[in-house]
């Protein structure tokens, strides 16, 4: 006598759907939704930035809410960061101020970059309106904080002996228009 025929194509012994089923595909798009994508480097820096300056506002006497803070807090954060810096700013008295690679040490300050604090304003800027806040209200995006920015870019620019100067943009596909010796306009790749 034969055993009974028992039909196991359509489920495995855990019940769990053969793969390629519609509750199989949906499952796992719903798995897939729920796994945060790791931050990009730029968010990671943003999330940091937000949270340590957060953590400045607190440890100020009296602490300032978020609610409550304004340019000038975030111009008293940007100087207080200077003593992080890694960037030497001669003084004006210094034998060394206006050399771009000076030849010795120095006594003189080092700052933070502005570039670095350009940078930093930026994602601040962008994180203070991704956590609500109002453009229009936005102290980082304050005329006073653009004042302070060009006076440090200035300063360390005379003082390092190393202009700063705005990047030429790329044309687009790489293409530049020229004038050749007839006068009519030719086109060169570049």
């Amino acid at each position: 006598m034969s055993a009974p025929h028992h039909d196991h194509s359509h489920r495995r012994k855990d019940s769990t759907p053969i793969e390629g089923s519609s509750s199989s595909s949906s499952r796992s798009t719903s798995q897939q939704q729920k796994a945060p994508q790791p931050l990009s480097r730029y968010e990671s820096q943003k999330r940091r930035d937000w949270n340590t300056f957060g953590q400045y506002l607190k440890n100020q006497s009296p602490p300032v809410s978020l609610s409550h803070c304004n340019c000038n807090h975030v111009l008293d954060f940007l100087r207080y960061l200077d003593q992080f810096g890694k960037t030497k700013v001669h003084l004006h008295g210094c034998v060394f101020f206006g050399q771009p690679d000076p030849p010795a040490p120095c006594t003189c300050p080092l700052r933070q970059a502005w570039g670095s604090l350009d940078a930093l304003i930026g994602r601040l800027r962008a994180a203070y309106e991704e956590h609500g806040g109002s453009p229009e209200t936005n102290p980082f995006g304050n005329g006073a904080i653009r004042v302070y920015l060009r006076e440090v870019k200035e300063c360390q620019a005379k003082a390092r002996g190393i202009p700063y100067k705005k990047k030429k943009k790329k044309k687009r596909n790489g293409q530049l228009k020229a004038i050749n010796d007839e006068g009519t306009l030719k086109q060169i790749t570049s």
